[in-house]
């Protein structure tokens, strides 16, 4: 996670993704270092885990090892099982209700708290923990403050100011009663592609490790003053390790570096954030050299526990264990053997979880020894943390005291994060900064929308779905400018698409990234608006008007805005600034008397790129030519570096026609074979499945299982689709004239109509073209290919850019069809059998 992924909340739950197969490889524990780790083991603490272990039953152990969601548990399953910890993901409110009020969450933490030290079922009190995202201030809250996403506070590189941050988030997380926060996330970005990238403060490990020691601080205290106080929270770095760095920036994908790499570039948050005393570590979703992080026992428990010398626990990521082989959401020995100590499990998984583990200890697969060591591991946490002496969370010292929800001062030290937060680009004839005594116009989609300056990770999971009155207390960045220049006795007018009443003397346009989070975020080249260029348009109209243009662009990574950069006169890297938007007024307006206010003093913490495919341009690369360098940024007096003609020509990437294989054998990462039939969805996950009307079954075309047989009885509508856990960008096939192709044997006729289908994430993006009269046309028992032109989906409406399921084949008659060999193909549109052309 940051957080928590809610991938079960799309296509198909409890999907286990595809894995590359693990290459053997050599480790070599002497590159890890032992940690000086200022949280001392305390004999008492010691004697007192021993005390628990020794009275704990199985039963009671499990469930301190199970941490299930706010949605699928009530008070009465605390009281029973008396779960260690619980969690709200992104987006989950208590009663489900996103306006939710500070005292609803104090309510639901003291109910959970009380049923947890109630012992009339499970027979022992244990107080439990809640586990919240708090990534840019407690942003699941209504009116709490939001600051800057990582990447803008990387570019602040001030890690005073980030301890700051970090413990008034602890602040505004205690006043609603809850323990513990899923942050600092020490991922090193290598790749801009990635959809997670603005939650990296650097692609470069230097700023990371002392970043996320300054947060570890802030969220739990110094080592040796108010550690784990009555403000403070218990603190996660994660994601252990190596998400920053997957191939082609992947969410959840694989990591190929070399061990001394992994430490080198990968590891130094922790370095930096258990160096500090953090508690706990989650475990990652990716993969390194196609081993699932969360059941390698070599990185979390010879690497992390042993060498590193952590005691506090580690805990899953979102149903993360359900993704190693072998394993489901409900059934998982392997990443408890590996060294994780706490499920996170989400959904209605965890009861047979919880069943499924105790057996697996009863009959040995998972020693005893394992058990206690996890327990020992969460009861320590929670004995430093003063769990059981401290009073219940209605009743802690900052509990209730709404009035430090989004209180004044917190957000004072918002708004200077985002004044150094902002990287100046260009400025051309120094027209930064700006009179407030001037006419300013203030156009871009952006201008007036918190919700969007905000970013994913705001209220929602996707940090989609919210207006500016979700906000209160909040200020967009129009209206930061609007207090200030009608302060200064100037004129101001607001219009998103730039058709201005009065002819203004500047604009300042803010446009900019729509929110995401991981998954939904990846993309596979760094064009901004590729194929839709309407903020370029409104720039250059604004700039055929005679009118100077300062364009503020809202992003999560560097992207890739040379034509942006050549249609203005002035160019500001605003990245995703939070709730608190007239920091940005504060840099770019002088006071009434035309004397600077704030000058830029932001950097760029990631390296901008010189063309829509240098996604991988990294600080200290042997071959590193990017636009702009890291470190760059300008300020008020500077000589501009950027002319107005910038090389707009967008290159094709070296592998661009290279074809997608999305099955050969099996289906290939992100997708998994699904079947559907009326309105059930299964996942394949044996040789034969058969669900309703529908039967798959593999059959060996070439080698043993390399194909797949479907039945199809005729009963309902049924269909076998690969589907992916996240929407993934298929742009550049579309772009490249592809086709769908496989292999196809038809082995009896259908009776009803057949369709190929292609998904995206929008209502109403469920595309299909009608291939009937291609396979009557087929001979039956013998394969031939079948190729669709990618734009007769498009042409429907498909949003490729957004693709969930790239295939399906379906129908609601009865017939057989195998199938092998599924791939996107470049340059085979126009020779598709169905054209579209």
């Amino acid at each position: 996670m940051v957080g928590c992924n809610q991938a079960d909340n799309q296509a198909v739950a409890e999907q286990e993704v595809p894995q590359s197969k693990p290459v053997a490889m050599e480790h070599n524990i002497d590159i890890w270092p032992e940690l000086n780790l200022p949280v001392k083991k305390d004999p008492e603490i010691e004697r007192k885990i021993s005390e628990y272990l020794a009275k704990m039953t199985l039963e009671q152990k499990v469930a301190q090892m199970i941490q299930p969601e706010i949605r699928d548990i009530t008070v009465a399953d605390m009281r029973k099982y008396g779960f260690g910890s619980y969690l709200n993901g992104g987006g989950s409110f208590p009663n489900n209700d996103k306006h939710s009020t500070p005292d609803d969450w104090i309510n639901l933490a003291e109910a959970m708290y009380q049923a947890s030290m109630d012992d009339s079922e499970d027979g022992i009190a244990i107080p439990t923990m809640w586990g919240t995202d708090a990534v840019h201030g407690h942003n699941n809250v209504i009116g709490a403050t939001l600051f800057p996403h990582n990447i803008g506070l990387g570019a602040a590189n001030n890690p005073e100011l980030l301890e700051q941050i970090a413990a008034i988030t602890a602040t505004e997380v205690m006043v609603t009663g809850i323990d513990w926060v899923f942050a600092p996330t020490v991922a090193v970005v290598r790749d801009d592609r990635w959809g997670r990238t603005y939650e990296g403060y650097s692609e470069d490990p230097e700023i990371v490790r002392e970043y996320s020691a300054a947060i570890v601080r802030g969220l739990q205290g110094a080592a040796e003053k108010d550690f784990l106080g009555d403000s403070r929270v218990i603190s996660t770095v994660k994601h252990f390790v190596g998400d920053g760095g997957t191939e082609n920036g992947d969410d959840q994908g694989n990591n190929l570096a070399s061990e001394q790499e992994l430490y080198d570039i990968h590891a130094q948050g922790y370095v930096g954030g258990l160096s500090a005393g953090s508690q706990s570590v989650m475990a990652s979703f990716n993969s390194w050299h196609g081993e699932k992080n969360h059941g390698n026992k070599y990185l979390l428990t010879d690497v992390l526990k042993d060498k590193m010398g952590f005691d506090g626990f580690v805990v899953g990521d979102w149903n993360g264990h359900g993704q190693i082989p072998g394993c489901t959401n409900d059934n998982c020995s392997q990443t408890i053997n590996a060294g994780l100590d706490i499920f996170m499990v989400p959904t209605d998984a965890w009861k047979p979880l919880y069943e499924n583990t105790i057996a697996q200890v009863k009959s040995g697969e998972i020693p005893m020894s394992r058990i206690d060591d996890a327990v020992s591991r969460i009861l320590r946490v929670k004995l430093r943390a003063g769990l059981f002496e401290k009073p219940s969370p209605a009743n802690r010292p900052v509990s209730g005291k709404l009035e430090l929800i989004g209180a004044a001062e917190h957000r004072a030290v918002a708004r200077q994060a985002v004044r150094e937060s902002l990287v100046l680009l260009k400025n051309k004839g120094n027209v930064l900064p700006l009179n407030p005594t001037q006419k300013i116009l203030m156009a871009g989609d952006g201008a007036d929308n918190i919700g969007k300056q905000s970013g994913g990770w705001t209220i929602t999971w996707q940090g989609t779905g919210n207006t500016n009155e979700d906000f209160p207390g909040g200020t967009s960045i129009y209206a930061g400018f609007e207090k200030a220049v009608k302060a200064a006795g100037g004129d101001i007018e607001l219009a998103a698409d730039g058709n201005y009443k009065v002819k203004p003397d500047v604009a300042v346009v803010v446009f900019g990234e729509e929110p995401y989070a991981e998954g939904i975020g990846d993309i596979d080249n760094l064009e901004y608006q590729r194929g839709n260029k309407k903020d370029l348009a409104l720039l250059k109209k604004l700039k055929a008007e005679g009118i100077p243009v300062v364009s503020v662009f809202i992003s999560g990574r560097p992207m890739w805005v040379n034509a942006e950069l050549n249609a203005s006169d002035a160019f500001v890297a605003a990245w995703l600034p939070g709730s608190e938007g007239q920091g940005i007024a504060d840099v770019l307006l002088t006071n009434e008397k035309g004397k600077v206010q704030h000058d830029f003093v932001g950097k760029l913490s990631f390296s901008w790129p010189k063309s829509a495919n240098q996604a991988t341009v990294n600080r200290n690369d042997e071959d590193y030519a990017p636009l702009l360098p890291y470190g760059f940024g300008l300020q008020y007096g500077d000589d501009n570096v950027l002319a107005d003609d910038l090389d707009e020509t967008v290159t094709k990437s070296a592998d661009a026609d290279q074809p997608l294989v999305l099955f050969e054998h099996a289906a290939k990462a992100p997708w998994a074979l699904t079947m559907m039939s009326g309105t059930e969805v299964s996942l394949v996950n044996s040789s034969v499945v058969e669900l309703g009307s529908i039967k798959l079954q593999t059959m060996d075309k070439d080698v043993q299982e390399d194909a797949r047989t479907i039945t199809f009885a005729g009963n309902d509508k049924a269909m076998v689709a690969l589907r992916g856990n996240f929407v993934e960008d298929l742009r550049r096939y579309s772009e490249n004239q592809s086709a769908i192709t496989l292999l196809v044997r038809k082995d009896q006729e259908f009776s009803d109509k057949v369709y190929l289908e292609m998904h995206c994430d929008e209502e109403g993006c469920q595309t299909r073209v009608d291939i009937t009269e291609k396979m009557a046309g087929f001979t039956i028992d013998e394969w031939q290919v079948l190729s669709v032109d990618l734009k007769c989906f498009t042409d429907q409406g498909l949003n490729i850019a957004r693709t969930t399921l790239p295939f399906g084949i379906s129908t609601s008659g009865s017939g057989i069809v195998s199938f092998a060999d599924i791939k996107l193909a470049p340059n085979k549109a126009s020779t598709a059998l169905i054209s579209c052309q």
